[in-house]
């Protein structure tokens, strides 16, 4: 059997080095756990990046999968197909929305989200506000629209038409606010940047200030969306509904597929020929996030999600009260959750990572203070305990 080792060495010589890969080839997973080339066993505290929310390979989104590809693997979007009108009535029919439009991966549904914004808005409002310390995406337009001057070096001139306004403070992002200005483009909650939420009272004055304005308000859930906070969508546990919607990872469990969700009202504004994707919404991937929403919506899933959040968050607590010279606190909502860090701790939070990933538990480290757990939305408590035992005696090694 090939190694870790001998798969690492191929792929080094034929990848373009884009990532910073962990020492491991990945063959085989269930539930919450990877196994390597190597056969060592991984608990898996981060998904694929908020991606595998029913674990991996569930036997149902799998059975779909398989199924789906004995019937049709592909057709053009000129003819219609039955796994994505029925992804679509589930998630008009579980949303605020009206109209969906499939794409394949969250950058794109922030593309599609963006070119509703303007062609909704009439000539000359182009300008779209984020805020700072967002992440959109890795497309040119959603990297200017990430307000995190790090993902931009390399690549100006961006595409202009995106401001970013001071994470917080509402006062400032009205005076960013232009005739030009056609939307507000916001995570409810900041994944990239350390599990950052917005409080009810600062998307509350976003709100109305689009409202004042006449902007559109465009949440990006990609990463929220899903069942991550506790709710499909974390809008649901906020005062605020927003007019578009995107949404990726989690909805396809693996499989890439991506949307964007708005009103009946702002959806008129795309017409044919104005908008489209090869591959967006096909059949397979479809055919899996109807077997993932299916999922979800079962009486019990979301306040299990809920549950284990409020265990797994005092499980935590319990590590801040154990180590205060590392550790400051807890935030997040869900199983989207970051341990934050102390200035000492930040010093240490990679190799906290490296050396949770050499006693075979994967988490990572987000914007370079919180250590950020995003478990399959599945997880048992034994399974958080399991974590919890391994983050102990490892920051154990660092406190003084």
């Amino acid at each position: 059997m090939t190694s870790n080792n001998e798969w690492i060495a191929r792929g080094e010589k034929v990848f373009i080095a884009t990532y910073n890969r962990f020492p491991a080839t990945m063959v085989r997973g269930e539930g919450c756990w990877l196994w390597d080339a190597d056969n060592r066993r991984y608990l898996d505290f981060l998904s694929g990046i908020a991606v595998c929310s029913l674990g991996h390979c569930h036997p149902v989104v799998s059975d779909a999968i398989c199924a789906q590809a004995r019937e049709l693997v592909h057709v053009s979007n000129l003819f219609h197909t039955k796994p994505q009108i029925e992804l679509a009535e589930l998630l008009t029919s579980n949303s605020f929305a009206d109209r969906v439009f499939m794409a394949n991966s969250g950058a794109e549904a922030n593309e599609a989200a963006i070119k509703l914004a303007r062609i909704h808005s009439g000539a000359n409002r182009y300008e779209i506000i984020s805020l700072t310390g967002s992440f959109h995406g890795r497309t040119l337009a959603t990297v200017a629209a990430t307000g995190q001057p790090k993902f931009h070096e390399g690549f100006e001139p961006l595409p202009t038409g995106f401001i970013h306004a001071e994470f917080g403070d509402p006062s400032s992002l009205e005076g960013l606010i232009t005739d030009k200005t056609c939307a507000i483009l916001c995570e409810p909650l900041q994944g990239e940047s350390g599990v950052r939420p917005l409080d009810d009272e600062y998307l509350l004055a976003i709100r109305a200030l689009c409202d004042k304005y006449g902007l559109l308000l465009i949440f990006d859930e990609v990463q929220t969306g899903m069942g991550r906070t506790g709710t499909l969508f974390a809008y649901e546990q906020l005062p605020v509904t927003p007019d578009i919607l995107t949404m990726a990872k989690a909805l396809g469990n693996g499989l890439p597929i991506g949307a964007m969700l708005t009103t009946d009202k702002i959806a008129a504004s795309l017409v044919a020929g104005t908008h489209a994707s090869t591959f967006g919404g096909n059949p397979v991937a479809a055919a899996a996030a109807v077997a993932v929403l299916r999922e979800m919506i079962t009486d019990g899933f979301m306040e299990n999600v809920q549950e284990n959040s409020t265990y797994f968050m005092n499980r935590l607590g319990e590590i801040v009260d154990k180590f205060p010279d590392l550790a400051s606190g807890v935030r997040g909502k869900g199983l989207l959750i970051g341990l934050v860090l102390t200035e000492k701790g930040i010093e240490d939070g990679m190799n906290m990572v490296s050396d949770l990933f050499a006693n075979q538990v994967l988490i990572n480290f987000a914007g370079g203070r919180v250590l950020r757990f995003i478990p399959p939305l599945t997880v048992t408590k034994e399974e958080i305990d399991y974590l919890i035992d391994k983050l102990v005696e490892i920051m154990a090694t660092y406190s003084s």
